[in-house]
């Protein structure tokens, strides 16, 4: 991070709608933020405040009512279905609190599979990068099944960073650890922030997770009150 950067990602007033028969609920009610390359960002609130409805829009993943997204300088808002789903592809890693591995593969070609769709081919340099740094080299031939909760969310981490996405969208990833899997996950998502300089924002309910970003960021009904720094 630096003075002067321009922000990787950035939303002015963003609204999301959803209609529920003939009332109009709104999910996000003008949020505006900066993320800076490099930052390690938390989002906290009570659950239904909007926070997992910004981190998909942000992410490509829901389109925003009004309002921009522009991520890496490229505005969402602006882009087509296929156009936003490339740009996802290529820009965004993404993390979620049930893992969503492909249960008939090992960890070995669930990350490399990612490489494979980012559309780069295999680089076996990041790939050991990757493996090294989260401590999966000697369990690189198990199946999901055979891996610990803990396990299965470093091979998700491996495959959303394998690829050197711009930003690292994390929703709730220790959410189904216990504590000494959560602690050593968000130690290496901070471990990755700080020595890969990867940009993570990671949507969150648990204070002491939100110790691990640079700064915290709060919402209530659909809205951010406040951002602090963290460390």
């Amino acid at each position: 991070m630096g003075v002067g950067l321009e922000p990787i990602l950035k939303t002015e007033n963003l609204w999301k709608i959803y209609r529920s028969g003939k009332v109009d609920l709104a999910a996000l009610r003008g949020v505006s933020i900066e993320v800076l390359p490099g930052e390690f960002v938390c989002i906290m609130g009570p659950s239904g405040c909007g926070k997992s409805t910004l981190l998909h829009v942000i992410g490509g993943l829901a389109q925003a009512t009004t309002g921009r997204v522009l991520l890496d300088g490229n505005d969402l808002t602006q882009m087509r279905d296929a156009d936003r789903t490339l740009l996802r592809r290529l820009k965004v890693g993404f993390v979620f609190q049930r893992f969503n591995l492909l249960p008939t593969l090992d960890a070995y070609h669930n990350i490399a599979l990612a490489q494979h769709i980012h559309g780069n081919g295999f680089d076996p340099h990041r790939f050991e990068t990757v493996v090294r740094l989260l401590g999966l080299k000697d369990r690189l031939h198990h199946k999901p099944s055979e891996l610990s909760g803990g396990e299965q969310q470093r091979v998700a981490i491996a495959r959303a960073i394998i690829s050197e996405p711009k930003i690292v969208l994390a929703d709730e990833p220790t959410g189904n650890l216990d504590t000494k899997s959560s602690e050593a996950v968000l130690g290496l998502l901070r471990q990755l922030n700080e020595d890969l300089g990867q940009t993570i924002v990671m949507i969150t309910h648990n204070p002491e997770a939100a110790t691990y970003g640079h700064r915290c960021l709060h919402m209530r009904d659909g809205m951010v009150v406040n951002g602090n720094q963290t460390n």
